[in-house]
Formats: structure tokens, sequence, C-alpha cells
């Protein structure tokens, strides 16, 4: 089948995320700018999630201009994907809420990781599904951007134990990674296109 449908309901998955996590910035109940600081923690922790979901989006958007097909196993781990990216939402609100507590900050990063290592399994899925020639893995490679992340997730967990503050650096700078969309895709993409472009 075509993965438009799967994009489809990403696209709506995304945008409900997004929506609830913004209904859960409450306005400060004074009319101050002293009043107004006292929000700046869930500000901050609802932009880097803000973030986070739209380098997911985007990402997932290059993916699968590699992934024109799939098949049921790709479907339940692109849902994989969103159940966790659902959860953002809960774990943003919790960590804004305590202004970096250590158990808030440790399971925003849990919720990272997870969301992480379910995109790892839809990757290696569409793979698998693709057969030896697949376009992925050869634009994936050797995926040392996911290897990295998962290594940074895991120093933000702990390090969110120790030093929340420190934490949030570190979430912040895995994010900064995947801004830019994966330019290996990009050239997959165009030496593909290319290819079928010639007589």
């Amino acid at each position: 089948m075509t993965s438009e449908r799967l994009k489809a309901l990403t696209d709506g998955v995304v945008a409900i995320v997004i929506t609830i996590m913004v209904l859960e910035m409450k306005p400060p109940e004074g009319d101050t700018p002293a009043a107004l600081a006292g929000v700046l923690p869930v500000f901050l922790s609802y932009a880097l999630s803000f973030a986070y979901i739209a380098i997911y989006w985007n990402n997932h958007h290059h993916f699968f201009l590699l992934a024109p097909k799939v098949n049921g196993a790709v479907l339940w781990a692109n849902l994989h994907l969103l159940f966790w990216l659902s959860l953002i939402p809960f774990t943003t609100s919790w960590m804004g809420e305590h202004e970096l507590r250590p158990w808030p900050t440790a399971v925003y990063g849990v919720s990272l990781l997870a969301c992480s290592m379910a995109w790892h399994v839809m990757q290696t899925t569409i793979i698998r599904s693709q057969g030896e020639q697949s376009d992925l893995r050869r634009a994936v490679g050797g995926d040392w951007k996911g290897k990295a992340s998962v290594a940074g997730y895991l120093l933000g967990v702990w390090a969110a134990l120790v030093q929340p503050s420190a934490a949030a650096l570190i979430y912040a700078a895995i994010a900064s990674l995947w801004l830019v969309p994966d330019r290996r895709i990009r050239r997959v993409v165009s030496t593909r296109d290319a290819t079928q472009e010639r007589p």
C-alpha cells in the first residue's frame, strides 16, 4: 500500500499533540511582568518540546520520500512512534510545572529516549521491508546521529537526577543535531529521481 494514509495519520496526531501542549500553558494569575515571568519554565519546556515534535514531523516527511510503499509492519512501527510522541505533552507539563525538578526532568528524558528508540524501530522495519537494495539503508548509513542521540538521552536522564539544568541543556543540544533535515536522504532522493528521469 502507499504511505499516504500513514503520513496523513501522523500529520493529524502531530497537530493534536501540539494543540494539547499549548493548551497546557495556563496564563498567569497576575497582570504584571513578574507574574508573566512565573510561567517562564512552562514556556521553555513547551518551546523545547515543540522543537522536538517539529523535528520528528519534518524528518518523518523526508523519511517517507524514500518509503512510498509500506506494509503492515511499517504501519505498526509508525503507530508505536506516535504512541510515544503522544506522551510528550504529559512529560512536558510535569517538567515545566515543577521547574526542572529531578524526577520530572528525568521522566521527560525517558520519553525522548522512547521516541528515539521508536524511530529506530520504524527505520529498521522500513529497511527490512525494502530488502537488500534499500534506499533508506543507503541514506542513513551508520546512523551516527541516531546512536549519539540515544547516548545523549541516557546521559541526560542520569544528569537529571544530579543536576536537572544540565539535563535540559543536553536535551536542547540533541535537538540542535536534528534541526536540519538529514541531507543524506535528500542526496539519495535526488540520485533516485535523476536515475528515473533518464531515458
